[in-house]
C-alpha cells in the first residue's frame, strides 16, 4: 500500500473548519481506492501562534515540513491580530519561496448549480498557469527620505528561467486539455519586462507547433474573462497578473468559495503545497457555512500531483454532481451546513464508486 504524508496547516479563520472536511473527503477516497492511505502531521501555525510566539511559523518549520510528500494549507490571516504582509510573508509566501514553489495553478470552470454572475457563461473552462516566485511580487526595493521626500521603490525582477519554466509548464498542460495557451502581457506600458515576457512566449511557443497561441494585454484580458471567458483554455501569466486574473476566475464561477490552488515545486527537491484561494473569511468563522467546495477542490489537485488522477477525477466528478442537485452552502444561494455539504460529497463518492 503506498502511503502520502500530508503536512496540514489549518491556519486561520474557516481554514479550521474546512481543513478537517476535506481530509474525510481524503479518507474516503483512500478506502475507496484500497491501495492508498493518508498519513496527516499538523501544524498549529496561524496568526494566534503568532501571538504566542511572534512568528508565524518557527525557525525551524520549513525543515519540519520538508519530509512530507506535500503541505495540505486551509487559510492565513486575521488582520485583527496581525497585519497581512506579516502574516502572509510569514507563513505562506514563506513556504512557497523556501520550498521553490515556482508555479502556482489555479483553474476556473462553470459548474451546473452555481449561478454565475454572467448571464451566459457558455460552460468556460480555463486554467491559469501563475509565475509564482519573482516577477512584480520580488523583495527588491525600499524606502529613503521622510515626509514630502518620502520615495519608495519596488522592483519587478523578471529572469530567462522563471519566465521559461512557467510557461514551459502551461504549454504542457494545453497538451492535456484543448491545445491553446494565451499569454497575459502589457508590453505597451511596461517597456523592459513585458517585451521580454513576450520574447520568451514567442522562443517557447517554437517548441510546440501543435499548440495555438495568442498574447493578449492584462487590461483587455480581464475584460475578456468577464465577457467572454469560453475562449479562454490555458493562460500564463505572470505573478500580480495571474494573480488578479484567478480573482476573477474565482468570481465568475459565483463564489470565491470553491475556488482551489496549488503551489507547485518542479525539480522534486521539496514538498508542493495545495490551498484553496477563499483566505480566512473571519465574517463567517463559526457560524457552520464556510464552503468546504475551495478546499475539497484543493484536494483534488493534490491528489492529481500525488499521481491519483483517477481519485482526483472521481472526486471533482462527485462534487459538480452535489452542486447540481442543489446542495449547497449559502454563499452560492444553498441552505446546507459545511458539514451537510461535505456529507452528500461523501455518499455521493462511495456511490459513484
Amino acid at each position: 500500500m503506498k502511503k502520502w504524508d500530508i503536512a496540514v496547516i489549518p491556519g486561520d479563520g474557516i481554514g479550521i473548519e474546512v481543513t478537517p472536511e476535506a481530509i474525510r473527503v481524503l479518507d474516503t477516497i483512500a478506502d475507496i481506492h484500497g491501495g492508498i492511505s493518508f498519513q496527516y502531521k499538523e501544524y498549529p501555525w496561524s496568526c494566534q501562534y503568532y501571538l504566542e510566539h511572534g512568528v508565524m511559523m518557527p525557525e525551524d518549520g520549513l525543515q519540519q515540513l520538508e519530509q512530507s510528500d506535500a503541505v495540505f494549507l486551509g487559510a492565513v490571516g486575521d488582520p485583527k491580530l496581525v497585519p497581512d504582509h506579516v502574516s502572509l510573508w510569514g507563513l505562506l509566501v514563506n513556504i512557497r519561496r523556501g520550498f521553490e514553489q515556482v508555479i502556482n495553478v489555479r483553474p476556473a470552470k462553470q459548474m451546473s448549480g452555481i449561478d454565475s454572475p454572467l448571464v451566459d457563461p457558455k460552460g468556460f473552462d480555463f486554467t491559469v498557469v501563475r509565475e509564482n516566485s519573482e516577477g512584480e511580487y520580488s523583495e527588491v526595493g525600499g524606502r529613503i527620505h521622510s515626509g514630502e521626500d518620502e520615495t519608495v521603490i519596488q522592483s519587478a525582477i523578471f529572469t530567462r528561467r522563471g519566465v521559461t519554466r512557467t510557461m514551459d509548464y502551461a504549454f504542457e498542460l494545453a497538451k492535456t486539455r484543448r491545445g491553446h495557451v494565451t499569454s497575459a502581457t502589457k508590453s505597451n506600458g511596461l517597456v523592459h519586462s513585458m517585451p521580454f515576457w513576450d520574447e520568451v512566449f514567442q522562443d517557447i511557443s517554437k517548441n510546440y507547433n501543435s499548440i495555438e497561441t495568442q498574447s493578449i494585454h492584462i487590461d483587455a484580458l480581464s475584460a475578456y474573462l468577464v465577457s467572454k471567458p469560453h475562449a479562454f483554455d490555458v493562460i500564463v501569466a505572470s505573478n500580480l497578473f495571474g494573480d488578479i486574473l484567478t480573482d476573477i476566475g474565482a468570481a465568475i464561477m459565483g463564489s470565491i468559495g470553491i475556488a482551489p490552488a496549488a503551489n507547485i515545486n518542479l525539480n522534486g527537491k521539496y514538498p508542493s503545497m495545495f490551498e484553496p484561494v477563499h483566505g480566512s473569511a473571519p465574517d463567517i468563522v463559526g457560524k457552520g457555512i464556510a464552503n468546504p467546495i475551495g478546499q475539497i477542490w484543493t484536494a483534488k489537485m493534490m491528489l492529481d500531483h500525488l499521481g491519483e488522477q483517477e481519485m482526483g477525477t472521481l472526486l471533482l466528478d462527485s462534487i459538480e454532481e452535489v452542486i447540481e442537485k442543489g446542495i449547497k452552502t449559502p454563499d452560492i444561494g444553498g441552505t446546507s451546513s459545511t458539514t451537510e455539504v461535505t456529507d452528500h460529497i461523501l455518499n455521493t463518492l462511495t456511490l459513484r464508486a
